[in-house]
């Protein structure tokens, strides 16, 4: 299985998932959670940090989608744009790999 890390294009396809060389953890300095890069650290909101959770290389975006929309009785249609929009701006910044297998 593999892991691409450049020109990432999310969609509810993808299963989003964490490169290598990024981590992902609560900051007991700052009592908040961050994403940590060599040389670089983010400090996502909650939102973002509930998503993030769900970024396991192994669900969907389509199934991180109706888990919130189900979660917080919301619009899929809504959920699924600001969730992609999200996954796709922490791509782009080489925050998240789209991770494929051998039927992709």
């Amino acid at each position: 299985m593999a892991t691409r890390a450049r020109n990432v294009m999310i969609g509810e396809m993808s299963r989003p998932a964490l490169p290598r060389h990024v981590k992902f953890r609560f900051d007991e300095a700052r009592q908040a959670w961050v994403i940590l890069a060599p040389e670089r650290v983010l400090a996502p909101d909650e939102t973002a940090v509930e998503v993030l959770q769900l970024c396991d290389g192994e669900r969907s975006v389509s199934d991180m989608i109706d888990a919130l929309a189900a979660k917080y009785v919301a619009d899929r249609k809504d959920i699924s744009a600001d969730v992609i929009a999200m996954l796709q701006d922490l791509a782009d910044k080489g925050f998240l790999a789209d991770k494929v297998g051998p039927e992709a």
